[in-house]
């Protein structure tokens, strides 16, 4: 693993710039967000807007995929995907999540978007799956 990188990824996994703000951390490795919300947030349009705005103006024109590694509990409003979905440059969402409720929320949120969306158990395999994505 690279000493550079809070994460366990390979070490092809650039970090180039990190985002905090009220509602959490963005990582962003190449095109691959990843985005840690803090605990007891709600994430919505509203909540996560200015979030999004400065996360769209840094990653520009290249496509991207959004992985919520969800280290914390917090809220999630699933009728807002429909906001990110209009991304065009945005080619899917990985959640990762250890636990049986994590996966069945996660269930739930995977029918309010309709682009590629996975869930997963751990960070390392929602960073393949995104690689993957963007190379098809």
């Amino acid at each position: 693993m690279n000493a550079n990188v809070p994460h366990h990824l390979p070490n092809s996994a650039i970090l180039q710039n990190v985002l905090e703000m009220d509602i959490g951390t963005a990582y962003f490795y190449n095109n691959i967000v990843v985005v840690e919300a803090k605990e007891g947030v709600t994430i919505s349009y509203k909540t996560g807007f200015s979030f999004l705005v400065k996360g769209l103006q840094y990653m520009g024109t290249k496509p991207w995929v959004y992985i919520a590694n969800r280290i914390n509990s917090y809220s999630v409003n699933p009728n807002d995907y429909k906001y990110l979905e209009k991304i065009p440059t945005l080619r899917g969402i990985a959640i990762v999540t250890p636990t049986d409720l994590g996966k069945q929320n996660a269930a739930l949120e995977a029918n309010f978007f309709n682009k590629d969306f996975i869930i997963l158990e751990n960070l390392s395999s929602a960073y393949d799956w995104a690689t993957a994505l963007l190379n098809k």
